[in-house]
């Protein structure tokens, strides 16, 4: 029996190439969305660099034209069992996400080894990512290190300030408000600037603003931020 359909993997709506930040990141956006480019593509970078809403607007960019694909988040699956994979060579393309959570786990990670082998058989696309190259991270199956690698290897750059900025406008958008520049430029001098802090303080105060029927200027903004610091 194939384990993973009685598992409760959904993707997010807002997880959509519409509104990812490409950055720096262009010319892996564009890979990835040619279905007859690589067959394996790895894909790494640091937390909250945007890999897993990668991979999800990849599924859904796909299923929108009717490709079978599958969406594996390790964080979700790792406490069943590795049969998750079987069958997943069946799929047009299979992303697997957070591979570096196969650390210590050798069942896993000769379940990963004969998924790749079985894919390019089957010329399956698989697209993996993870929050470090193939080669740091602590395998015990060597031979899966080489498989990882071979497709290209991509590290996911980090938006630069243009791009939080833009994205935290384009946030605050979805939600209903806009934001300016100059308060997007405060928030981003202001406060931690790792991408999914910033998220979190503006949801603070889309709270704020519409609890006390205020606008987002820099004072209201600073008056929030002193408050939670107190």
């Amino acid at each position: 029996m194939f384990t993973q359909l009685t598992l409760d993997i959904t993707l997010k709506d807002s997880f959509t190439f519409d509104n990812f930040i490409v950055g720096e990141n262009q010319l892996l956006v564009d890979l990835l969305k040619k279905i007859e480019a690589e067959k394996q593509i790895y894909v790494w970078g640091m937390h909250n660099t945007g890999k897993t809403h990668l991979l999800q607007a990849l599924c859904q960019y796909f299923s929108s034209s009717r490709i079978n694909t599958s969406y594996l988040p390790l964080h979700q699956l790792i406490n069943y069992s590795p049969e998750v994979f079987y069958g997943q060579e069946e799929m047009d393309v299979c992303c697997i996400d957070d591979v570096q959570l196969l650390q210590n786990k050798t069942d896993w990670q000769e379940a990963l080894f004969d998924l790749i082998n079985r894919a390019r058989e089957n010329n399956t696309r698989l697209i993996i990512a993870a929050n470090q190259p193939p080669t740091e991270i602590k395998l015990d199956l060597k031979d899966l290190i080489s498989r990882l690698q071979w497709g290209p290897v991509f590290k996911l750059s980090e938006l630069n300030d243009t791009g939080k900025c833009q994205a935290l406008k384009q946030r605050a958008q979805c939600r209903g408000f806009d934001l300016s520049d100059n308060v997007a430029n405060y928030l981003l001098n202001n406060c931690h600037r790792d991408t999914a802090d910033l998220f979190a303080v503006l949801d603070a105060l889309d709270k704020a603003q519409l609890q006390q029927h205020r606008r987002l200027t820099i004072p209201f903004v600073k008056s929030v931020l002193d408050d939670q610091l107190r």
